[in-house]
Order: C-alpha cells, then structure tokens, then sequence
C-alpha cells in the first residue's frame, strides 16, 4: 500500500500471477484536515489514519491474494458462530483482533515494564532510575518480539514486502526509472518508516514518562496512556524532519530506526518489486512541484 497527498493505493498479487490494483481518494472528514495541519497535533491523527488503513488493507489484501483456511468439518461453536452473526462475522472477529492487538500492546509495552519494576523496586530501590529502567525492558521486548515475529514464514515474507516498498521509493526519490533492476540496487532501509517511528516513540517515551512519579503500577500505565499522544506528536514532527533533511542532527534521529529495519525489512524479490512499483505509480505527483506525500 502507497499513500500519496491525493490518493492511496494498493497492489495485490493474484492466485493467477496478476496484480490487481485498487486506487481511492484521500477524502478527509470535514473539519479533520485542519487539525492534520497543527504540528504536534497531527501526528495523533496521522497514526490512527494509518492504523486504520493499514488495518484494512491487510484484510483486503487477504482476499484478494485468495488466503483461505483450509476446508474442514464446521465444529458446533463455527455453527452457533454463523447462526447468530451471519454475513457479518468476519467483521466483528476483524474488530475483535484489533481490540485485542491494542490490549497486547499495552499489556507488553506499559503494564508489563511497569510491574516488573515496581517489583525490583521492592527488592532494591530503583529511585530516579525507574524510567529508565522501564524504557529500556520496553525497547528489549520490542526488539524480541520483531525477532521472533520475523521468524514466522508469512511474516517474513510481508516484511519483504516492506523492503519493496523502501527500495521503490528511494528508487524514485533518487529520480530513477521504476524498474526492477533499478530499485534492486537501492538500500532497504528508509529513515521515513513506520519502524523508526516506533522506536522513536520508545526512546522519547523513556523522557517524558520519567515524569510520572506514582508507584502504583495500574495508576502509573493509565498515566503514561494519557501522556502516550504527547509522545507521539513529538515522534512525528521528528520523523517527517528526519525525512526532509539530511544533517547530524536527523542522522541522529534516523540511526535507531534504520538499525531496527534489519528486523523488519528483508530483501525482497522481483515480483514483490513488481508489486511494489504497480502500488506506487498511481500515486505518485501528476503535477511538477507537487509534494510527493
């Protein structure tokens, strides 16, 4: 998936071999593109834009690419399941696993740490170093769980899906022709990721967090999810500075994140290029001048 100013766009790879390619407008809610526009503020935004997105377009693409569970005997519990829910079944099991995916996080990266140094703070008084020591088990389980997710065979292979898309658009922001032999030449790490993000957010999180100073550790994650947009408006303006610059300061800022993409980027192959240029061609500026994104 390639979003552009204007439109988004998503190629798929077929059962039969072709790439279908869907393409929309980026249609605002009215009264939305105003505060995507207030810097700190529209970072908030953007990520929950981008969860959404993203979110649908790996169930779309699901289906389109003709991912089915294999045929089997319907157990009672599938039965009662179709009974009472119907055509709509899948959309509340898509909404179910999200919810869940939000309580994984927050159980993993804030209540976990948090527990776990309230307990060694009962061992061996930890004092100023809480925050630290909370941030630094976030980013150890953070890293772990990129590792182990790697090793699974879908989730290696969308990840080299995320190395096309690096690589296609370093190719074009170098002003080369979108071919695959173009793009393969090109770095699969990109300092304008939603993985140096991530681990932005991580890093800022051990700053500003070090503010919360209750003991209590159900009171003190309830406290940093409050905080948690604070931190995220903040890793936004520096992500985009990261993207549009090229100094010590943004090199700084890239070098976590581009590090991290050894995880979560793998050397894609010519037909996930090929994927790769079909999503990015339909959005790219029509206009010279026009921002690319």
């Amino acid at each position: 998936m390639m979003r552009g100013v204007r439109q988004t766009a998503m190629a798929v790879r077929k059962p039969d071999q072709s790439i279908d390619v869907e393409v929309w407008d980026n249609r605002a809610k009215p009264g939305s593109s105003r505060w995507k526009r207030i810097p700190f503020v529209r970072g908030i935004f953007n990520m929950i834009d981008s969860l959404l997105i993203g979110y649908r377009c790996l169930m779309k693409s699901a289906e389109v690419s003709g991912m089915e569970l294999e045929e089997e005997e319907p157990s009672k519990f599938d039965l009662w399941l179709e009974k009472h829910f119907g055509d709509k079944l899948m959309k509340y099991v898509s909404w179910l696993s999200a919810i869940l995916g939000v309580v994984l996080a927050v159980v993993l990266f804030m209540l976990l740490p948090t527990v776990v140094v309230w307990g060694l703070d009962k061992l061996f008084p930890v004092g100023v170093w809480k925050g630290l020591i909370e941030g630094v088990i976030k980013i150890v389980i953070f890293i772990l769980y990129m590792y182990l997710v790697g090793k699974i065979p879908d989730m290696r292979r969308m990840f080299q899906y995320h190395g096309a898309e690096h690589k296609t658009i370093a190719c074009y922001e170098a002003g080369e022709e979108l071919t695959v032999e173009n793009i393969k030449k090109h770095s699969r790490f990109h300092p304008r990721c939603g993985t140096s993000f991530l681990i932005l957010v991580l890093i800022l999180g051990i700053l500003i967090f070090s503010a919360v100073t209750w003991s209590n550790p159900l009171i003190r994650t309830l406290l940093k999810l409050a905080l948690l947009p604070v931190v995220i408006g903040i890793a936004y303006e520096l992500i985009k500075l990261a993207g549009r610059y090229d100094n010590l300061f943004t090199k700084i800022i890239s070098f976590p994140g581009l590090k991290l993409q050894h995880l979560t980027t793998n050397e894609p192959d010519g037909d996930q290029i090929e994927v790769a240029i079909a999503s990015l061609k339909p959005v790219l500026p029509q206009t010279e001048g026009e921002d690319r994104w």
